[in-house]
């Protein structure tokens, strides 16, 4: 059970660097978007305490491409967001596409390798 809190742990920071890493840029060389420092740090801050989660508890295998995949599902969900708030940047199609499809792969693999609960005959002895 301690490894799925782990596991959830690198998918939920992978999220929010994804989010994090897209919207340092954005605030950097998109003009519609004022600047931020905040993104920046927050970015800086998800990657270090990815890295602490790493050290103390390593990733088992097949974690580090469903990871991958939570950071584009940030990435491709802010810049959706993004384009819904500024049109003029073009439209999100592709990227709402590719966060869905990035998202029902995610839910398919985490829900695959979710620990089996006990059954009540095995609790009993």
């Amino acid at each position: 059970m301690e490894q799925y809190k782990s596991e959830r742990k690198f998918l939920v920071l992978s999220v929010i660097a994804g989010v994090c890493a897209s919207a340092s840029l954005a605030s950097l060389f998109v003009g519609g978007v004022p600047f931020s420092l905040f993104p920046i740090l927050a970015f800086v801050l998800a990657v270090y305490c990815f890295y602490q989660q790493h050290v103390s508890q390593p990733m088992t295998e097949g974690t580090p491409m469903i990871t991958f995949a939570c950071f584009l599902v940030g990435a491709f969900g802010y810049s959706a967001f993004i384009r819904v708030q500024l049109p003029e940047l073009g439209g999100n199609f592709i990227s709402i596409i590719i966060t869905m499809a990035l998202l029902v792969w995610v839910a398919r693999k985490v829900s695959q390798r979710k620990p089996k609960a006990p059954s009540s005959d095995e609790a009993e002895a």
